[in-house]
């Protein structure tokens, strides 16, 4: 029952990073119908944002991460207006493509300037550990699931209660319909990269100071993971996206733990398979007839 309950400690952990990135899968195809693969190395950004604000300006732990969600934010809506935007109406075959181009344009400039190898994380959180009931729970575990939960409770309020949020949601029901009520698309589509990237930066920041570690290619197994996710959870529902990455990153810990570590990667992608054949929606997705 301890290894049981640890497990879930973990899992928890690291699901709150999955549903995290997943957000900002779903709210990119709410929108735009687009899967975009380079939010992975958003994330990855993210954590090297983070760790030059906190190796070269010697600063805390959240002055840290908001500058991290900023930069991320911004490289974001970069990628948006220079590469997806001028393709907007083309098929998503070619919005597809584009974004593993720009994923993999992400990830070697990024070893171009900062190398390849592995970097060490500044220790921006003191490891403290704590043991309840036999349950180990460190610090930095509390912190992360913490910043987690207040970021999806956040963007929860900006999505329902906003101007922007209700922009959004109009988007992506009918674009056409939301233009001629007075809505910018181009300006709303921003603003959801902006906020899905800027959580992908704070996931990067929380994953550098738990691992101690980054790596220009750390965003690929991580994102694939999180989309996952937003598909388990129903993509393009932020509160499926939510249970999806808490849902596979709780799995992957207990396969992990109970000594299938070598097939954890298996096991998150046999669940998508199955998820697209029993239920393509997703659990939280709503399956939509198509009009005739």
């Amino acid at each position: 029952m301890e290894l049981a309950l640890q497990q879930a400690v973990n899992g928890i952990s690291l699901g709150s990073i999955y549903a995290l990135i997943a957000l900002g899968y779903t709210m990119v195809y709410g929108i735009i119908k687009l899967i975009n693969f380079a939010h992975g190395d958003i994330y990855m950004l993210g954590a090297y944002y983070g760790y030059i604000v906190a190796n070269f300006g010697n600063l805390p732990f959240f002055p840290t991460i908001i500058i991290a969600m900023i930069a991320a934010s911004t490289t974001g809506v970069l990628a948006e207006r220079i590469a997806y935007k001028p393709l907007r109406g083309s098929s998503r075959i070619t919005l597809l493509i584009t974004a593993i181009g720009v994923s993999l344009f992400m990830q070697y400039t990024t070893v171009f300037f900062a190398g390849a190898s592995v970097r060490p994380y500044p220790t921006l959180l003191i490891d403290t550990l704590y043991i309840v009931g036999g349950i180990r729970i460190s610090l930095q575990q509390i912190y992360l699931v913490i910043c987690a939960v207040v970021l999806m409770v956040l963007l929860q309020y900006i999505v329902n209660k906003t101007k922007t949020g209700k922009a959004m949601r109009a988007v992506s029901i009918d674009r056409d319909a939301a233009q001629l009520m007075g809505i910018s698309v181009d300006r709303t589509i921003s603003h959801t990269f902006a906020i899905g990237s800027a959580l992908a930066g704070a996931a990067g920041v929380l994953i550098g100071i738990y691992y101690n570690s980054i790596t220009p290619f750390m965003g690929i197994m991580p994102g694939l993971k999180s989309f996952v996710a937003a598909v388990f959870g129903g993509i393009g529902s932020i509160p499926g996206a939510m249970v999806g990455g808490m849902t596979i990153g709780i799995i992957e810990t207990f396969v992990s733990g109970y000594g299938g570590s070598l097939y954890q990667d298996a096991v998150v992608f046999a669940i998508l398979i199955i998820v697209l054949i029993v239920r393509p929606s997703g659990l939280l997705g709503k399956s939509l007839g198509e009009k005739v």
